[in-house]
């Protein structure tokens, strides 16, 4: 959605939905709030969070594998 309007889908773009609030490429036009990056922001949200909202921070995932003690003083032995 731009200023001179939304150019997907013969002219027709979707508004944001609940999960959009508090994203910054969202933008409040004549109408309603839509997204500046995506037409159809609900389909960005179907399958999990979307790849483009800015509040949603991804939190790298700590490793649960258990370490096996012995081959990690191994593997520390040889960086000396």
């Amino acid at each position: 959605m731009t200023a001179k309007g939304c150019s997907f889908n013969g002219g027709v773009c979707h508004t944001t939905v609940d999960q959009c609030d508090g994203c910054a490429r969202t933008a409040e036009y004549s109408t309603a709030w839509y997204c500046a990056a995506c037409p159809e922001p609900a389909s960005k949200w179907k399958n999990g969070n979307c790849n483009l909202a800015t509040h949603i921070k991804a939190g790298a995932s700590a490793s649960k594998t258990k370490i096996n003690p012995l081959k990690a003083s191994k593997r520390a032995n040889k960086k000396r």
